[in-house]
C-alpha cells in the first residue's frame, strides 16, 4: 500500500482568519491525504520544523495579511537551508497577480486565489505529488563505490556521455 500523501497547512504571521485554511485541510482529509495544520500565528522557522518532522510532500501556507512578499520566500529559504527544498510548497490567500508571478518564480510551486474550488487544488497536489514520489526520497541516494569507480574510469577513457555527444558542432568560418 502506497503511503498517503502529506499536507502540511500553516497560518504564518499574524494573520489571525483560519477559516479558507480549515476549508481546504478539511477537503484535502476527505480526499485521503494525511494533513497536519500547524494552527494560527506561526512562524517560519516551527511550519519548516515541523514539515520536516512529520515528512510532508507538500506545505500549504495560507497569508492573508499582506506578507506573502516576506513569508513565502522566508519559508524557501529555510527549506533550501535545511536540504529540504524537495517539499513543495503551494500557498492561497488575497495575494495580487503581479505578486503572485513573482513568488512562482522565486520557488513557489502554485497560488491559489480566493474562490479555488478543493477539486482543483486537491487535483494539483495529487498530480505534483506523483512526479515528486517517482523520485527517490530525500537524503537516501549516495552514490555507491562501484558507481563512483565506473564514473572514474569513463572520465580517464575519454568516452563521451550521451549529453557530450548531442552537443552541436559549430563550422569553422
Amino acid at each position: 500500500m502506497a503511503r498517503k500523501i502529506r499536507v502540511l497547512v500553516g497560518k504564518p504571521g499574524l494573520d489571525g482568519h483560519d477559516r479558507g485554511a480549515k476549508v481546504v485541510a478539511a477537503a484535502l482529509r476527505d480526499a485521503g491525504m494525511e494533513v497536519i495544520y500547524t494552527g494560527l500565528h506561526q512562524t517560519c522557522e516551527s511550519i519548516v520544523e515541523a514539515a520536516i518532522q512529520e515528512d510532508v510532500d507538500v506545505i500549504g501556507l495560507s497569508i492573508l495579511s499582506g506578507a506573502h512578499m516576506t513569508l513565502f520566500p522566508k519559508v524557501l529559504n529555510l527549506l533550501k537551508k535545511r536540504h529540504a527544498s524537495d517539499i513543495v510548497v503551494i500557498g492561497g490567500g488575497i495575494i495580487p497577480q503581479a505578486d503572485m508571478k513573482k513568488l512562482e518564480k522565486k520557488g513557489v510551486k502554485k497560488l491559489f486565489g480566493p474562490g479555488t474550488p478543493t477539486s482543483e487544488i486537491i487535483t494539483w497536489i495529487q498530480e505534483a505529488t506523483v512526479k515528486k514520489r517517482s523520485r527517490p526520497k530525500r537524503g537516501t541516494v549516495k552514490p555507491t563505490k562501484k558507481l563512483r569507480q565506473k564514473a572514474a574510469v569513463k572520465r580517464r577513457s575519454g568516452k563521451k556521455s550521451a549529453r557530450q555527444k548531442k552537443k552541436p558542432k559549430h563550422k569553422k568560418k
